[in-house]
């Protein structure tokens, strides 16, 4: 079959081959046909070396598609079902579950450290224990999750991360109330959909930060009440809170730099989410003091900051009702011969989502 596969840690390009077997196939596994996939920054931050993942692997992690096989004692799915994949899928036993917080499950890391493909003469790994970027995929039976027969595999997929993600840190994590300014640093496809989030929970001003013009003129139609450049940013906190900063700052990068830059843009008193996925050596630097004495809540947003389930649930609800707009996010579409076209949509900031249709 065939598949996207990056050879070595800090290549930019992948290759496409058709020499490719899913494998581990078993009790407690399924295997499922790929028809969707987005691709996240996170695959690019995984290729890059930013974030940790053995090599050679298949990047992708946002995908949807429909169960071909299930293996022994799976009976939440069947062959046929259309289900998005969950690359963080939740034990249900370890402390973390039990807590309620089930986003925090290391279980799903675990798999990252098994091959679970093959081409002749090597093992293969998946991006966070997936692999979307490719024809089919053997995942554990948890990691597949239902979906309702009026969901768009394209829908779907972008549900399984971007989506969950930046809803899930302003409806979960900030819980944003009625009224409040919001600035969202970074405007991408998670990005947005921190902007919706806030939009939804009634947030009086939204104002998007991205260096990319067609990013910012996007945010404005996903509910930004302004979109300004990185450099625009002080003097939009100065006209629109009086200098004193925004009750909410999101962070949709992953870097300290524009970390330290939302710290400094939230208010006393005020809430800077981290959402983007940085790196280990990256260091945010913040002296004792100002941390006593602005008492800014510092909130780290792990997929969105809650039940993974229930997120999918409710992301589908809003969406059928006409409350969020999923699939304006996805502004190109390629198939998978053409995915480091994606590639660069996605480095030089061209797209929201690029759907690789497989």
């Amino acid at each position: 079959m065939r598949a996207a596969v990056l050879h070595e840690i800090g290549q930019d390009k992948l290759e496409i081959l058709d020499d490719v077997e899913a494998v581990g196939f078993g009790p407690g596994r399924v295997r499922i046909r790929v028809r969707a996939t987005g691709l996240c920054h996170s695959d690019l931050s995984a290729m890059s070396g930013v974030l940790p993942q053995p090599a050679p692997f298949v990047p992708g992690h946002e995908g949807a598609g429909e169960i071909i096989e299930v293996g022994e004692g799976v009976t939440r799915v069947k062959p046929g079902d259309r289900v998005v994949v969950c690359w963080l899928p939740a034990c249900g036993v370890c402390p973390a579950c039990r807590r309620g917080q089930t986003e925090l499950c290391l279980a799903g890391f675990m798999n990252a450290g098994t091959p679970n493909f093959r081409r002749p003469g090597a093992d293969l790994f998946g991006f966070a224990g997936t692999g979307t970027f490719t024809e089919e995929v053997v995942v554990d039976a948890g990691c597949a999750v239902p979906i309702p027969d009026d969901v768009p595999f394209d829908i779907a997929a972008l549900i399984g991360c971007g989506v969950t993600t930046g809803l899930g840190a302003a409806l979960n994590t900030a819980d944003v109330e009625a009224g409040s300014s919001v600035a969202v640093i970074g405007c991408g496809g998670v990005g947005v959909s921190a902007i919706q989030g806030a939009r939804l929970k009634g947030a009086a001003e939204i104002v998007a930060v991205d260096p990319v013009a067609a990013r910012r003129e996007a945010a404005l139609k996903f509910g930004a009440t302004e979109a300004v450049s990185p450099e625009e940013l002080a003097d939009a906190k100065q006209r629109i809170t009086g200098g004193e900063g925004f009750d909410y700052v999101f962070e949709v990068v992953g870097r300290s730099t524009t970390a330290r830059t939302a710290y400094e843009t939230t208010r006393r008193g005020g809430t800077l989410v981290v959402v983007g996925a940085g790196a280990m050596d990256d260091f945010l630097q913040l002296n004792m003091f100002e941390l006593f004495f602005d008492e800014k809540r510092i909130l780290p947003s792990m997929y969105g900051g809650g039940d993974v389930l229930r997120s999918y649930e409710r992301t589908i609800a809003l969406w059928r009702a006409g409350r969020i707009d999923l699939a304006g996010l996805i502004t190109h579409r390629v198939p998978l011969a053409e995915i480091n076209e994606a590639l660069d949509q996605m480095r030089t900031g061209a797209a929201l989502r690029t759907c690789i249709e497989i």
